[in-house]
């Protein structure tokens, strides 16, 4: 079964990573990259909750009576502006930037909640995993929106940025929720591992790994290589995501003193 679509490079317009209709690892999402040139413009109006991240570039973004110009030079460097609106909402977007991307998923969701444009400043950045494990794991992770700011949703947000020869998604852990990641790496030609449980697939720039709910999914970047990743995560109807389960026998690494190398004799 295939977990994981290259996709380079990537045409003007929308381009299809997955869908729900995917008869292999479905989940339960559609993902995709909108391209935009110069004065290009899409609008989208679907019966689906759909988030729009800007991944780089610059673009207007109008909805319910909204008008925003958005711009972001650097996804290691800075934060996004995400876009999440109801089902049905029309979403115009204008390209204004020579060459603006932006990620976009979509999921079915009754809820017809308040559409909300998520700031930079909005988003929740922290520095995970610093302290511990000699800073094998130390990673920025930022949260746009969950259940605990966004209950409404059926989508969970955000981005990871691995910094050189170093893990994230660390300690190794699983939840029963489908996840996408979709994958930039500085410079292009670098690359990255990710397991799936006991596979192992080898990602580069512009990939996009589908996570089965219940697969263990760590990451690595290889040395001389910035690995940024967008996640995004579906919620299942009875179950929200909230917090991941790790695997026990990994989790003594997080100790304050753990021996992560041994002593000399």
């Amino acid at each position: 079964m295939s977990k994981i679509t290259r996709n380079t490079p990537f045409d003007y317009g929308y381009n299809v990573i997955t869908t729900m209709e995917d008869k292999e690892e479905n989940m339960m999402m559609d993902f995709g990259l909108l391209r935009l040139k110069s004065e290009q413009i899409e609008t989208d109006n679907e019966q689906k909750e759909r988030a729009f991240l800007l991944i780089t570039g610059k673009a207007k973004l109008e909805w319910d009576g909204n008008s925003q110009v958005i711009e972001r030079s650097s996804f290691l460097d800075e934060s996004p502006w995400v876009l999440h609106v109801p089902q049905g909402m029309e979403v115009k977007i204008t390209g204004i930037g020579e060459d603006t991307e932006i990620s976009v998923t979509k999921t079915v969701n009754s809820e017809n909640f308040t559409a909300k444009l998520y700031t930079p400043e909005e988003c929740a950045s922290e520095d995970r995993g610093k302290g511990s494990m000699k800073e094998t794991s130390t990673r920025i992770v930022r949260t746009v929106f969950d259940y605990t700011n966004a209950p409404y949703a059926k989508l969970v947000v955000g981005e990871v940025i691995d910094f050189p020869g170093k893990w994230s998604s660390y300690p190794p852990h699983h939840h029963p929720q489908p996840e996408i990641y979709f994958y930039k790496l500085f410079p292009e030609n670098g690359f990255g591992f990710s397991m799936l449980g006991d596979d192992v697939v080898k990602v580069t720039n512009n990939d996009t790994v589908k996570v089965p709910g219940g697969l263990s999914h760590p990451q690595v970047s290889a040395p001389g290589y910035a690995m940024y990743y967008i996640w995004v995560i579906r919620h299942l109807d009875d179950e929200p995501y909230i917090t991941p389960t790790f695997e026990p026998e990994h989790l003594w690494v997080t100790e304050s003193d753990a021996k992560i190398w041994p002593d000399k004799e």
